[in-house]
């Protein structure tokens, strides 16, 4: 038949269970929260620090446009790059240290890799930049497997999402939360190929200041 419980007996097993399945939930939510943290590390770590990243691919867009993709520390890796915030692209091109703002055209919803597309000004085309561009012309030059050097995250503004921002007024100064209903934009040039996305129904910026 069954087992007979004094109420004492009663109330320890409760809490005995209890107990237990407390202490499983705990590890299964942290053994979660530790493997989600291991599958996500980030790149740009520290904003004052140069991190190599690999040319995979080039792909041409336009007649004068290409996208760049550049492989991330590893396959699970995020580049780490708020919205609102760009990267600094530098080489030495004929001995001179020559330093370019890109904003990707990926976001930290890709792992492995970021994106960025370039319009390539070329020598001789504009009779005002004969010289074309220094950086658009290097990155053109380079081949599958070759490395550039990208710093980041920069800039003086953060998208939170939900029309919140995080602002900076200058480098030095704490960043002030601004809220903003609705939102002007400009995009030239490249930048026209990717003012804003929406990717599960929720609006994301994807551009910088």
């Amino acid at each position: 038949g069954a087992a007979d419980f004094s109420p004492r007996q009663s109330t320890a097993l409760l809490t005995s269970v209890g107990v237990g399945l407390l202490s499983l939930l705990g590890v299964a939510v942290g053994s979660y929260v530790l493997r989600k943290y291991r599958r996500t590390p980030v790149t740009l770590q520290d904003p004052n620090v140069k991190y190599f990243l690999r040319l995979l691919d080039k792909t041409t867009v336009g007649h004068n446009t290409k996208k760049f993709r550049f492989a991330l520390p590893s396959a699970n890796h995020i580049l780490g790059l708020p919205v609102g915030k760009h990267v600094y692209l530098s080489a030495r091109i004929d001995g001179n240290l020559v330093v370019r703002p890109y904003t990707p055209v990926t976001g930290d919803e890709n792992k492995g890799y970021v994106d960025l597309v370039i319009k390539i000004y070329l020598k001789g085309v504009h009779p005002k930049f004969p010289e074309g561009g220094k950086m658009s012309q290097y990155l053109d030059s380079l081949k599958i497997g070759d490395v550039v050097e990208f710093r980041g995250p920069s800039g003086l503004l953060t998208y939170n999402g939900k029309g919140k921002f995080d602002i900076h007024p200058s480098k030095k100064s704490p960043a002030e939360p601004r809220v903003a209903k609705k939102l002007g934009m400009i995009a030239g040039g490249t930048g026209v190929c990717h003012p804003c996305v929406c990717p599960q129904c929720c609006w994301r910026l994807a551009w910088s200041w």
